[in-house]
Protein backbone atom coordinates (compact mmCIF):
# COMPACT_ATOMS: atom_id res chain seq x y z
CA UNK A 1 0.00 0.00 0.00
CA UNK A 2 1.11 3.52 -0.70
CA UNK A 3 0.97 6.25 1.94
CA UNK A 4 -2.22 7.58 0.37
CA UNK A 5 -4.10 4.29 0.61
CA UNK A 6 -6.12 3.21 3.64
CA UNK A 7 -6.29 -0.29 5.02
CA UNK A 8 -9.66 -1.91 4.37
CA UNK A 9 -11.44 -4.50 6.52
CA UNK A 10 -13.19 -6.95 4.22
CA UNK A 11 -15.58 -9.84 4.72
CA UNK A 12 -15.41 -12.53 2.03
CA UNK A 13 -18.51 -14.76 1.97
CA UNK A 14 -17.53 -17.67 -0.27
CA UNK A 15 -18.19 -21.41 0.12
CA UNK A 16 -15.37 -22.52 -2.20
CA UNK A 17 -12.56 -22.75 0.34
CA UNK A 18 -9.78 -22.66 -2.24
CA UNK A 19 -11.18 -19.49 -3.86
CA UNK A 20 -11.83 -17.89 -0.48
CA UNK A 21 -8.28 -18.59 0.76
CA UNK A 22 -6.84 -17.24 -2.49
CA UNK A 23 -8.79 -14.01 -2.18
CA UNK A 24 -7.99 -13.55 1.50
CA UNK A 25 -4.27 -14.13 0.84
CA UNK A 26 -4.27 -11.71 -2.11
CA UNK A 27 -5.97 -8.94 -0.11
CA UNK A 28 -3.67 -9.46 2.87
CA UNK A 29 -0.61 -9.27 0.62
CA UNK A 30 -1.58 -5.74 -0.41
CA UNK A 31 -2.12 -4.69 3.21
CA UNK A 32 -5.82 -5.24 3.88
CA UNK A 33 -7.63 -7.27 6.54
CA UNK A 34 -9.76 -10.11 5.17
CA UNK A 35 -12.12 -12.36 7.12
CA UNK A 36 -13.92 -15.40 5.75
CA UNK A 37 -17.39 -16.90 6.02
CA UNK A 38 -18.15 -20.26 4.39
CA UNK A 39 -21.93 -20.03 4.03
CA UNK A 40 -24.74 -17.49 3.92
CA UNK A 41 -25.83 -17.85 7.54
CA UNK A 42 -22.31 -17.35 8.89
CA UNK A 43 -21.76 -14.47 6.49
CA UNK A 44 -24.94 -12.74 7.58
CA UNK A 45 -24.06 -13.15 11.25
CA UNK A 46 -20.55 -11.74 10.79
CA UNK A 47 -21.76 -8.87 8.58
CA UNK A 48 -24.35 -7.88 11.20
CA UNK A 49 -21.90 -7.97 14.09
CA UNK A 50 -18.74 -6.68 12.44
CA UNK A 51 -17.59 -3.32 11.16
CA UNK A 52 -16.50 -3.95 7.57
CA UNK A 53 -15.61 -1.55 4.79
CA UNK A 54 -16.81 -3.84 2.00
CA UNK A 55 -18.52 -7.22 1.73
CA UNK A 56 -17.50 -9.57 -1.09
CA UNK A 57 -20.39 -12.00 -1.53
CA UNK A 58 -20.60 -15.09 -3.69
CA UNK A 59 -24.10 -15.39 -5.09
CA UNK A 60 -24.59 -19.16 -4.77
CA UNK A 61 -24.01 -20.11 -1.14
CA UNK A 62 -25.20 -22.94 1.11
CA UNK A 63 -27.79 -22.28 3.84
CA UNK A 64 -28.63 -18.80 2.49
CA UNK A 65 -27.84 -17.43 -0.97
CA UNK A 66 -25.84 -14.24 -1.44
CA UNK A 67 -28.75 -12.09 -2.61
CA UNK A 68 -30.73 -13.11 0.48
CA UNK A 69 -27.79 -12.13 2.70
CA UNK A 70 -27.57 -8.69 1.13
CA UNK A 71 -31.33 -8.17 1.06
CA UNK A 72 -31.61 -9.06 4.76
CA UNK A 73 -28.83 -6.64 5.65
CA UNK A 74 -30.45 -3.84 3.66
CA UNK A 75 -33.80 -4.55 5.28
CA UNK A 76 -32.17 -4.06 8.69
CA UNK A 77 -30.55 -0.78 7.66
CA UNK A 78 -27.03 -2.15 7.12
CA UNK A 79 -25.54 -0.15 4.23
CA UNK A 80 -22.07 -1.72 4.09
CA UNK A 81 -21.11 -1.78 0.38
CA UNK A 82 -21.44 -5.25 -1.12
CA UNK A 83 -19.80 -6.58 -4.26
CA UNK A 84 -21.40 -9.72 -5.68
CA UNK A 85 -19.22 -12.41 -7.26
CA UNK A 86 -21.03 -14.91 -9.44
CA UNK A 87 -20.69 -17.33 -12.33
CA UNK A 88 -24.11 -15.98 -13.37
CA UNK A 89 -23.01 -13.08 -15.53
CA UNK A 90 -25.88 -12.33 -17.90
CA UNK A 91 -27.43 -8.86 -17.89
CA UNK A 92 -30.58 -10.10 -16.14
CA UNK A 93 -28.44 -11.73 -13.43
CA UNK A 94 -26.48 -8.53 -12.83
CA UNK A 95 -29.64 -6.42 -12.72
CA UNK A 96 -31.21 -8.83 -10.21
CA UNK A 97 -28.12 -8.63 -8.03
CA UNK A 98 -28.01 -4.85 -8.03
CA UNK A 99 -31.72 -4.56 -7.33
CA UNK A 100 -31.33 -6.94 -4.40
CA UNK A 101 -29.07 -4.37 -2.77
CA UNK A 102 -25.67 -5.11 -4.25
CA UNK A 103 -23.46 -2.12 -5.02
CA UNK A 104 -21.40 -3.83 -7.71
CA UNK A 105 -21.43 -7.14 -9.59
CA UNK A 106 -18.41 -8.94 -10.98
CA UNK A 107 -18.92 -12.13 -13.04
CA UNK A 108 -16.57 -15.08 -12.66
CA UNK A 109 -13.91 -15.61 -13.86
CA UNK A 110 -12.36 -12.26 -12.93
CA UNK A 111 -8.93 -10.78 -12.39
CA UNK A 112 -7.86 -9.88 -8.86
CA UNK A 113 -6.60 -6.50 -10.09
CA UNK A 114 -10.10 -5.57 -11.27
CA UNK A 115 -11.71 -6.90 -8.09
CA UNK A 116 -9.28 -4.89 -5.95
CA UNK A 117 -9.98 -1.72 -7.93
CA UNK A 118 -13.74 -2.15 -7.59
CA UNK A 119 -13.49 -2.82 -3.85
CA UNK A 120 -11.34 0.28 -3.39
CA UNK A 121 -13.96 2.38 -5.20
CA UNK A 122 -16.73 1.02 -2.97
CA UNK A 123 -14.66 1.67 0.15
CA UNK A 124 -13.99 5.29 -0.86
CA UNK A 125 -17.67 5.80 -1.62
CA UNK A 126 -18.60 4.44 1.79
CA UNK A 127 -16.22 6.82 3.56
CA UNK A 128 -18.05 9.87 2.21
CA UNK A 129 -20.89 11.72 3.95
CA UNK A 130 -23.57 9.30 5.11
CA UNK A 131 -27.05 9.63 3.68
CA UNK A 132 -29.74 10.86 6.02
CA UNK A 133 -31.80 8.14 7.65
CA UNK A 134 -34.60 10.40 8.90
CA UNK A 135 -36.39 12.96 6.74
CA UNK A 136 -38.59 15.69 8.25
CA UNK A 137 -40.93 18.18 6.61
CA UNK A 138 -42.97 20.19 9.08
CA UNK A 139 -44.48 17.69 11.51
CA UNK A 140 -44.09 14.79 9.05
CA UNK A 141 -41.22 12.41 9.79
CA UNK A 142 -40.03 9.38 7.82
CA UNK A 143 -37.47 6.97 9.27
CA UNK A 144 -35.78 5.04 6.46
CA UNK A 145 -34.32 2.37 8.75
CA UNK A 146 -37.41 1.47 10.76
CA UNK A 147 -39.82 2.26 7.88
CA UNK A 148 -41.86 4.32 10.32
CA UNK A 149 -43.82 7.40 9.24
CA UNK A 150 -45.26 9.87 11.75
CA UNK A 151 -47.41 12.97 11.26
CA UNK A 152 -47.38 14.77 14.57
CA UNK A 153 -48.31 12.13 17.14
CA UNK A 154 -50.00 9.85 14.59
CA UNK A 155 -48.23 6.86 13.08
CA UNK A 156 -49.18 6.39 9.43
CA UNK A 157 -49.45 3.01 7.70
CA UNK A 158 -48.08 3.05 4.16
CA UNK A 159 -47.78 0.33 1.55
CA UNK A 160 -44.19 -0.34 0.31
CA UNK A 161 -44.67 1.66 -2.90
CA UNK A 162 -46.26 4.54 -0.99
CA UNK A 163 -43.30 4.53 1.38
CA UNK A 164 -40.83 4.70 -1.53
CA UNK A 165 -42.83 7.50 -3.11
CA UNK A 166 -42.91 9.52 0.10
CA UNK A 167 -39.24 8.82 0.78
CA UNK A 168 -38.28 10.17 -2.64
CA UNK A 169 -40.47 13.23 -2.30
CA UNK A 170 -39.11 14.01 1.18
CA UNK A 171 -35.53 13.50 0.03
CA UNK A 172 -36.24 16.29 -2.47
CA UNK A 173 -38.38 18.42 -0.16
CA UNK A 174 -38.95 21.92 -1.49
CA UNK A 175 -38.10 20.84 -5.04
CA UNK A 176 -40.42 20.09 -7.93
CA UNK A 177 -40.36 16.34 -8.62
CA UNK A 178 -41.46 15.48 -12.14
CA UNK A 179 -43.40 12.43 -13.28
CA UNK A 180 -40.29 11.22 -15.13
CA UNK A 181 -38.24 11.41 -11.95
CA UNK A 182 -40.86 9.37 -10.10
CA UNK A 183 -41.17 6.77 -12.85
CA UNK A 184 -37.40 6.23 -12.93
CA UNK A 185 -36.65 6.35 -9.21
CA UNK A 186 -39.78 4.91 -7.57
CA UNK A 187 -41.07 2.52 -10.25
CA UNK A 188 -37.76 1.78 -12.03
CA UNK A 189 -39.41 2.60 -15.37
CA UNK A 190 -37.30 4.28 -18.02
CA UNK A 191 -40.30 4.87 -20.24
CA UNK A 192 -43.78 6.29 -19.73
CA UNK A 193 -46.24 3.38 -19.35
CA UNK A 194 -49.07 5.77 -20.31
CA UNK A 195 -51.09 4.91 -17.21
CA UNK A 196 -52.36 6.90 -14.24
CA UNK A 197 -50.26 4.88 -11.77
CA UNK A 198 -48.57 8.00 -10.38
CA UNK A 199 -51.84 9.90 -9.97
CA UNK A 200 -53.40 6.97 -8.12
CA UNK A 201 -50.48 6.62 -5.70
CA UNK A 202 -50.19 10.37 -5.15
CA UNK A 203 -53.88 10.48 -4.32
CA UNK A 204 -53.57 7.59 -1.85
CA UNK A 205 -50.48 9.08 -0.27
CA UNK A 206 -52.09 12.50 0.06
CA UNK A 207 -55.12 11.01 1.81
CA UNK A 208 -52.82 9.34 4.35
CA UNK A 209 -50.41 12.18 5.14
CA UNK A 210 -52.70 15.21 4.74
CA UNK A 211 -56.29 14.14 5.40
CA UNK A 212 -57.46 15.34 8.81
CA UNK A 213 -54.55 17.77 9.21
CA UNK A 214 -54.97 21.53 8.99
CA UNK A 215 -51.88 22.12 6.88
CA UNK A 216 -51.31 20.17 3.62
CA UNK A 217 -47.76 19.13 2.80
CA UNK A 218 -48.09 17.33 -0.54
CA UNK A 219 -48.79 19.71 -3.41
CA UNK A 220 -49.41 19.33 -7.13
CA UNK A 221 -47.45 21.87 -9.16
CA UNK A 222 -49.60 22.28 -12.24
CA UNK A 223 -47.80 21.39 -15.45
CA UNK A 224 -44.60 20.48 -13.62
CA UNK A 225 -45.03 17.70 -11.05
CA UNK A 226 -45.28 17.42 -7.29
CA UNK A 227 -43.65 18.90 -4.23
CA UNK A 228 -43.54 18.23 -0.50
CA UNK A 229 -43.05 21.42 1.42
CA UNK A 230 -44.28 22.91 4.66
CA UNK A 231 -46.26 26.12 4.24
CA UNK A 232 -46.71 26.21 0.44
CA UNK A 233 -49.81 28.09 -0.66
Amino acid sequence: MTATETQMRLLIIEDDRESADYLAKAFREVGHVAELAGDGEEGLSLAESGDYDVLIVDRMLPKRDGLSVIGTLRGKGNRTPALILSALGQVDDRVKGLRAGGDDYLPKPYSFAELLARVEVLSRRNSGPSEETVYRVGDLELDRLSHRVMRGQDELTLQPREFRLLEYLMKHAGQVVTRTMLLENVWDYHFDPQTNVIDVHISRLRSKIDKGFSRPLLHTIRGAGYMIRDGLR
